[in-house]
């Protein structure tokens, strides 16, 4: 007899155990649909506002069609900022520039860039000038995005969408 009750018992709890795993499923499930909802409405929410942030540079893809290169043919000497070694340092750099065919502003600076090439080695020479050799060993994006955003600001446009370097030594 008290085999049976004892197997009437566990049944019993068997039940209940049932019963309480449903309802924490029902409610979990309910619940996991409304932390998903907000989950998506905060990354949409997100992804707008850093696809229209003031950086369109790097959101901004251009075709290999629509590009044209200017190659600044001089190697430039650049002295760098000094730094926790107290010594001078100077990189020699070679800076080529992508500019996008397509923007408005391309007909009106662009085709005739060669002309103010002197202004746009002073940007760089001055982007260089304010980082040390260790900074720019450590990354040098940070001087591309630099010498990019100077040249953006000197035309007051975004036709220069790349700068890249064809040969740099940092000494």
């Amino acid at each position: 007899m008290k085999k049976n009750l004892m197997s009437v018992l566990i049944l019993a709890l068997l039940i209940v155990n049932i019963i309480l795993t449903a309802i924490t499923m029902v409610s979990v499930t309910s619940t996991n649909k409304k932390t998903a909802a907000v989950v998506n409405s905060i990354a949409t929410v997100l992804n707008l506002e850093l696809n229209t942030s003031g950086d369109e540079a790097a959101s901004t893809e251009v075709s290999i069609d629509d590009t044209a290169v200017y190659n600044i043919e001089d190697s430039m000497t650049i002295p760098l900022r000094k730094g926790e070694d107290g010594k001078d340092h100077y990189a020699l750099v070679s800076v080529s520039l992508a500019m996008n065919t397509k923007d408005k502003d391309y007909e009106t600076y662009g085709t005739k860039i060669a002309d103010n090439e002197s202004l746009i080695k002073g940007e760089i020479v001055e982007a260089f000038g304010s980082y040390t050799m260790e900074q720019i060993q450590a990354d040098s994006d940070v001087v591309r995005n630099d010498i990019l955003a100077r040249i953006q600001g000197l035309y007051n446009s975004k036709f220069v969408y790349k700068v890249t370097f064809r040969d740099i030594i940092i000494q």
